[in-house]
């Protein structure tokens, strides 16, 4: 029950610090130009070890946005905005590098996505057999 409660304090403050400016948008008088031509692109990623969300040790989160610019906590936020765009922002299309060899030592981690993309809700979790594994497909994106 603790590792849930970290989980929903950790996802929940970082939620409110990447979705706090864009309710902004929504703020504007009628008729009004938008501030931005850009659609928003503002992401948390998060990543622990388990099975699965609701059960996992959660070690480390971070922000992510990439409309205008890429910023955020992210450490690689120009690099991991550009590996989603080459995706079209498909976390499903992510694959394994062919040149990273990882052994099989099963030791579950997960990696949790939540925010817009362009414009976009999104929610994502995957489970990945070890950090390598992780590594191999995420690329920059999910090392952090």
């Amino acid at each position: 029950m603790r590792y849930t409660a970290r989980w929903a304090a950790a996802i929940g403050l970082t939620a409110a610090a990447v979705c706090g400016p864009l309710t902004g948008a929504a703020v504007a008088a009628p008729g009004a130009a938008p501030s931005s031509l850009y659609a928003p692109s503002a992401l948390v990623l998060t990543t622990g070890h388990g099975s699965d969300a609701a059960t996992a040790t959660p070690e480390r989160a971070v922000t992510l946005t990439c409309a205008p610019t890429s910023s955020g906590t992210h450490p690689a936020a120009a690099e991991a905005c550009a590996e989603l765009r080459g995706v079209g922002g498909d976390f499903n299309a992510l694959k394994a590098s062919p040149d990273v060899w990882c052994t099989k030592l099963y030791d579950p981690v997960v990696v949790t996505v939540n925010g817009v993309w362009q414009g976009k809700r999104v929610s994502y979790e995957r489970t990945f057999g070890n950090t390598c594994m992780r590594d191999a497909v995420g690329g920059t994106l999910f090392a952090f």
